[in-house]
């Protein structure tokens, strides 16, 4: 079991906080594999494991960094590097948890390539090229890949398009990609990907948002403000974040955040789900937890 690890992926609210909890115990220690929990200060809206759960088991890649640090696919792969080594010396087995496809895919696959296209995304960009203009399209690189936008020339068409491309068909910037510069891992992985009804998913998101709205997650981001962490920040573009900073410079209202971030992490929700079906992971609906151990037990223990 020494070059052993289970990765337990699925889309957000899917439930793998609390099964991986379950399924932890004596033999796991837990590397998270969400963009937004390295993050310290960013608790609420990242849905971070409490720090009681923590005490009880230990987690890797959750508060690592300031918010303004910009933190990429290749520092995941390095802090999970070291946090192997960390969890193979207490004798534990790696189970890592989380739903930023990208890390997944640096650190056990790496990333020698860039993602394939839908050819709507394509077409779509194509449109708007010919309705909005080169410097709308270029504005919104801006926003969402500002790395990526500082590289190249506001009239670069081609690298505008990509860079957009990218982003819009699977939320990450390409720099992200493209800063990771690591060769994969040799570890022997069992993927479990949990695998919820849409319209039962759905609900779990729109009740999730809405409890993390009662849990003070705009007191959050006002705490995040007031500390310097403004929507500028590549942090703060995560989902949630970026919505309640607009509600606090007063460019939506907070019912219309709240509403733009269901969508989004619908939207979002969806997209994870395409990008873990390209590994053939073994899909189990989350309450089926007897069945989940089983199958990790039983390829644990094989010959």
């Amino acid at each position: 079991m020494n070059n052993k690890a289970v990765v337990l992926v699925g889309p957000t609210a899917s439930g793998k906080t609390n099964l991986s909890l379950e399924i932890a115990q004596d033999n796991f220690e837990i590397v998270s594999v969400d963009s937004a929990q390295v993050y310290t200060y960013m608790d609420i809206g990242t849905g971070k494991v409490s720090p009681y759960h923590r005490s009880l088991i230990t987690h890797y890649c959750i508060d690592i960094v300031n918010p303004d640090y910009w933190f990429t696919a290749g520092d995941f792969c390095r802090e999970a590097e070291h946090a192997i080594q960390i969890i193979q010396s207490h004798g534990k087995i790696p189970l890592f948890v989380g739903g930023t496809g990208l890390y997944i895919h640096a650190y056990f696959y790496g990333l020698a390539e860039l993602p394939k296209i839908d050819s709507t995304v394509k077409k779509q960009l194509q449109s708007e090229l010919e309705q909005k203009g080169l410097k709308t399209l270029y504005e919104e690189l801006l926003h969402c890949d500002l790395q990526w936008a500082k590289r190249i020339h506001p009239n670069d068409t081609q690298r505008i398009l990509r860079g957009l491309e990218v982003y819009r068909a699977t939320g990450i910037p390409i720099t992200q990609f493209l800063q990771s510069g690591h060769k994969k891992s040799n570890l022997n992985i069992l993927m479990i990907a949990l695998d919820v009804d849409r319209d039962v998913l759905y609900k779990r998101i729109e009740n999730r948002v809405d409890e993390m709205i009662r849990q003070g997650f705009v007191e959050e981001v006002k705490n995040l403000r007031a500390m310097g962490y403004t929507q500028e920040l590549n942090s703060q573009k995560a989902i949630g974040y970026l919505q309640l900073h607009r509600v606090l410079t007063n460019e939506l209202s907070l019912n219309e955040a709240i509403e733009q971030i269901k969508q989004e992490t619908k939207h979002y929700a969806k997209r994870q789900v395409t990008w873990f079906k390209r590994y053939n992971p073994v899909w189990v609906a989350p309450d089926n937890i007897e069945r989940i151990k089983g199958i990790i037990s039983e390829w644990l223990y094989k010959k």
